[in-house]
């Protein structure tokens, strides 16, 4: 038999979702307005003060992006960062998460270790000159060691493992498993929702990493998206930084306004990850004994 609510409730309800939908219009209008004047015209960009719904859609600022090759190579090491990086920080993480849950000689000491970095870190200039001495300088390796492991990531994970029940450990070791199947067998399988969670939060890092990219990288071609948007956005830079666009603009006479470059440049910069987060996250949800039971 349904509850019957009562008209306080109903009318408490109601403000709140008039309140969400109301904190969903305030966030998601600075995006659509990014999008709205990446496909406006030049004319119209320069005549209205407020551009909120195009009277004529074009591709112009987007035609110009693609034509850049300079901006396709930064999203090609994006890319490739943003996996090769995920993929070493979640195998990094896990293991010695699965390590600091085993009978490990000095494993107090080791967890202390991680999180003495909660409170104390080594600062930039210390971290820039460990990073040249390994000769990791404009290498792509710069923007993923040093930031492979998360020190909350891994005491959350560490927590994840501490939960799965010991009688799985048990039963595996009868079996005959030694560590490195446990790990691989019995740990792995089951934090499918832990490991999703983590390697989205490390996907989204190196996704938007330009910070140590402008410390590490000395070479413009090997720049990462987010380094270019900053010179487009942030410096105004959008001649010098998409050069190939630019002279082919030049020759046919028809560049698009600096401003409408810099929606497109956003946009083209957040989708791929927009389009990841929806599939990852069904897992966020589900327990390690779900998991489990589902084999």
């Amino acid at each position: 038999m349904p509850i019957k609510r009562s008209l306080s409730d109903r009318i408490t309800d109601g403000i709140n979702l008039f309140l969400l939908l109301l904190l969903s219009l305030v966030m998601l209008f600075p995006f659509y307005y990014i999008t709205a004047v990446s496909f406006s015209s030049f004319q119209e960009f320069m005549n209205t003060d407020l551009l909120l719904f195009p009277k004529r859609w074009v591709l112009d600022a987007y035609r110009f992006i693609f034509e850049s090759k300079e901006f396709i190579r930064s999203i090609g090491v994006t890319v490739f960062i943003t996996i090769v990086g995920s993929i070493v920080s979640l195998l990094l993480t896990s293991t010695m998460a699965f390590a600091l849950i085993r009978k490990l000689w000095g494993q107090r000491f080791y967890l202390f270790l991680v999180l003495f970095t909660f409170i104390f870190g080594a600062g930039m200039i210390p971290t820039y000159l460990v990073v040249k001495a390994t000769g990791l300088i404009d290498s792509y390796w710069s923007l993923i060691i040093p930031d492979a492991i998360s020190a909350f990531n891994l005491i959350v994970m560490r927590q994840f493992f501490l939960s799965i029940p010991e009688e799985l450990h048990e039963a595996a070791v009868i079996d005959g498993a030694n560590d490195l199947q446990i790990y691989t067998r019995v740990i792995l399988p089951l934090s499918k929702p832990a490991l999703a969670a983590f390697g989205l939060f490390y996907a989204v890092g190196q996704w938007n990493t330009y910070f140590t990219a402008i410390l590490y990288l000395n070479d413009p071609t090997k720049w990462t998206v987010q380094v270019i948007l900053r010179q487009i956005v942030i410096l105004d830079d959008t001649t010098n930084t998409l050069a190939s666009a630019a002279r082919e603009a030049a020759r046919s006479a028809h560049l698009p306004p600096p401003e409408t470059i810099q929606m497109a440049a956003i946009i083209l910069a957040t989708i791929p990850i927009l389009i990841v987060y929806p599939f990852l996250q069904k897992h966020f949800a589900k327990g390690v004994m779900l998991g489990s039971v589902k084999g």
